[in-house]
């Protein structure tokens, strides 16, 4: 086999890998769509809370402009979904720390804890499976996570 055999996925590990994560993601859609249902919001709303915490976890601020271009919807779309969300009280229109001119996205604390209400139970799962793995073991899975992330991000 040819490292560039090995490379497109004709190892079974790479086939069995490439499965799971499948799996995964789909798994993760019905987790998200019944959270939509349970937070009667749409795909993208969803979607625009996910983003928000994760970036709020890395300390990263959000501009409108950021969640047009995650979600890749249009500034006038992304005018009136931050409209929708800022009147369910799951987002505040704030200026920016350092550019009073510039406005970013937060999230309310009625928000987070809403979010994390609906996962709580998802995210207690995740991590009890997760805590049968060595910190050495999680580190691989971690990079590997982090590495086809990567992968599949566009930045167009």
């Amino acid at each position: 086999m040819t490292d560039t055999t090995a490379r497109s996925g004709k190892r079974p590990a790479v086939v069995e890998t490439l499965t799971a994560v499948r799996a995964l993601s789909d798994a993760l859609d019905r987790m998200h769509s019944g959270m939509k249902g349970e937070m009667d919001m749409n795909a993208s709303d969803l979607a625009t809370l996910r983003m928000l915490i994760i970036r709020e976890q890395r300390g990263e601020m959000v501009s409108p402009h950021d969640v047009a271009r995650h979600l890749r919807i249009s500034t006038a779309s992304t005018t009136k979904l931050i409209d929708r969300l800022a009147a369910s009280g799951h987002v505040e229109r704030r200026a920016h720390p350092s550019d009073g001119r510039a406005r970013v996205v937060v999230l309310t604390d009625k928000s987070r804890s809403e979010f994390f209400h609906h996962l709580g139970g998802h995210l207690g799962a995740m991590r009890d499976v997760a805590a049968n793995y060595s910190d050495d073991e999680l580190a691989t899975i971690s990079g590997f996570l982090h590495s086809l992330t990567e992968a599949i991000t566009t930045t167009d």
